[in-house]
This record gives structure tokens, C-alpha cells and sequence, in this order.
């Protein structure tokens, strides 16, 4: 058995995990599976919500923890149990809600159950969107900050689906509004997406590390995005992947290849091992 450099692997899923095609390739399946046989943890850390992560994470085979939602959502792989779930109160939901009917943005809000959205069912982007991820959205009728507010339901993130060149503007705008309240991020070239203040994916890193008694020395974490940028810069080696975007390669201490070239299974040869030289 190969002598462990990270006993704690944590990578984003889209755009590090997956490939362009939206799958993972049999050789970073098997390089995964090779690390946790020699004891080593590997734990998938995405803004995707829970009903979409978990059986993808399920068909590679993986056991343990999957983190859902930007940090907010734990759960057990095997068993679907929770083991952290924040939400925001009905309130901060329909004020974000709001701000993005404001700004003219179409609202989506999401749960451990699916999300909501405002667009129409046939909408193109929408239903690219979907395919993506792999849930169908629930559809009302009503502004979205009317329903939210008076839901049984608590809701865990909320995000807006725009166009990419209107990504920046869109973030900037969300970031001076909520900065200090919530936390803004980006994930995909198409989503500007809101959490509850703190729940970031860094946060989950030092949860996983606690909860596997595993010094943050000993852990390392992967990216594209700039949803990543906590967790690289909490993991005790944070790793861009080559495709990833800009602000993140500018605060990154180390670079990879791209997803297209098994980004992930290239950091578990080259952080999850100790090297002989």
C-alpha cells in the first residue's frame, strides 16, 4: 500500500470532476478507487443541489460524504442521511428573490427536494439546464418572493440562470447588495448563485477534515470556479484545474491539467501521494 501525502481529497464536480461531456472518464474513476483503497478519503464538494449530486456520486461507487449546495448540505452517500442542512428563513429567501425580480433577473430557489424556478417550462436555457443536472423544475405561476415567502419550505440556495457575458455585471451587482448578509458566488459560466453567509465549500473542507480527524495539512482541494476559491484556499494544498476561470488560476498556488485531460486524477498522483524520488 502507497504512503498517503492527503489523506483528504475534496474536488468540485462541473468542470473538474466531470469532463466538458458532462462525464467522468473510466481512468479518474479508477485512480479514485485506487486512493480509497490505499485509505485514502476522496469527497465530492459542488454547488449542485443534493437530488442532483448524489447519484452521479453514487454511480462512481463512492463511499462517505458528498457536500451539496455550496457547503450548506452533508449527507452520507450510502444513505442519503444529513449530517448538515442550512437554510435560509423564509424571509431572506423572498428578499433575495425580490432584489433579483429588481434587477429583472429570473429567480430560482432551491431545496433538498429539487428547485423552483420562474421561466416557462419550455425555456431553452432552462431546459439545457436541467439535462445538466439531471431535476426537472417546479414551475409557479406567482413571482417567486410571493410563493418563498409563504412556503412550508425552506430553501438553501438561491441563483439566477443569465446569459455569460452578463455574469459579471449581474455578480458585481448581487455582491455590493449582499455581500456583508450572504454569500455571492459564481459557479457555472450561466449562474450567479446565493447562500447562507459562511455556509462556503472552504467551510465544508474543515468540517470533512474534523469529522475524519484529518490535520488540514493532510487534505487537498480542487477547482474551476470561483465557488471554489474557499475550499482551495482552506485545503492544506489548493489546486486550480487548467480550465479554470481567471480570478481562480490569479489566487491558486497550484495548477493542473484541464478536466478534458484527467485533472483529478493527476492530483491524486501528485498531492495524494507521497512522492519517491
Amino acid at each position: 500500500m502507497k504512503k498517503l501525502k492527503c489523506k483528504l481529497i475534496v474536488s468540485d464536480f462541473d468542470g473538474t470532476l466531470a469532463n466538458s461531456q458532462n462525464e467522468v472518464p473510466d481512468d479518474v474513476v479508477k485512480a479514485i478507487n485506487s486512493y480509497i483503497s490505499d485509505g485514502g478519503i476522496f469527497a465530492v464538494c459542488t454547488g449542485r443541489i443534493l437530488p442532483s449530486i448524489l447519484p452521479r456520486v453514487r454511480t462512481l461507487g463512492l463511499k462517505g460524504l458528498v457536500i451539496a449546495g455550496q457547503g450548506s448540505v452533508i449527507a452520507d452517500i450510502q444513505t442519503g442521511k444529513l449530517l448538515r442542512d442550512v437554510c435560509f428563513t423564509n424571509a431572506q429567501t423572498a428578499e433575495i428573490c425580490a432584489a433579483l425580480e429588481e434587477l429583472k433577473s429570473n429567480v430560482q430557489v432551491y431545496n433538498n427536494d429539487g428547485f423552483y424556478s420562474d421561466l416557462p417550462e419550455d425555456e431553452k436555457h432552462l431546459n439545457l439546464y436541467e439535462s445538466i443536472i439531471g431535476v426537472q423544475a417546479n414551475h409557479v405561476e406567482t413571482p417567486l418572493s410571493e410563493y418563498v415567502s409563504t412556503s412550508p419550505e425552506r430553501f438553501n440556495k438561491v441563483a439566477a440562470l443569465c446569459r455569460p457575458e452578463d455574469q459579471e455585471e449581474l455578480y458585481s451587482q448581487l455582491l455590493k447588495r449582499f455581500g456583508n448578509k450572504y454569500d455571492v458566488t459564481c459557479s457555472a459560466k450561466v449562474l450567479v448563485e446565493i447562500s447562507p453567509y459562511g455556509e462556503t465549500k472552504g467551510k465544508a473542507v474543515e468540517f470533512l477534515a474534523q469529522y475524519y480527524s484529518v490535520e488540514i495539512d493532510e487534505t487537498c482541494a480542487v477547482g474551476d470556479n470561483l465557488n471554489d476559491l474557499s475550499m482551495i484556499l482552506t485545503a492544506g494544498y489548493g489546486v486550480a484545474v487548467g480550465n479554470a476561470a481567471k480570478g481562480l488560476l490569479d489566487r491558486t498556488q497550484y495548477v493542473t491539467v484541464t478536466n478534458d485531460e484527467g485533472a483529478v486524477a493527476r492530483v491524486i498522483k501528485d498531492f495524494g501521494y507521497i512522492q519517491n524520488d
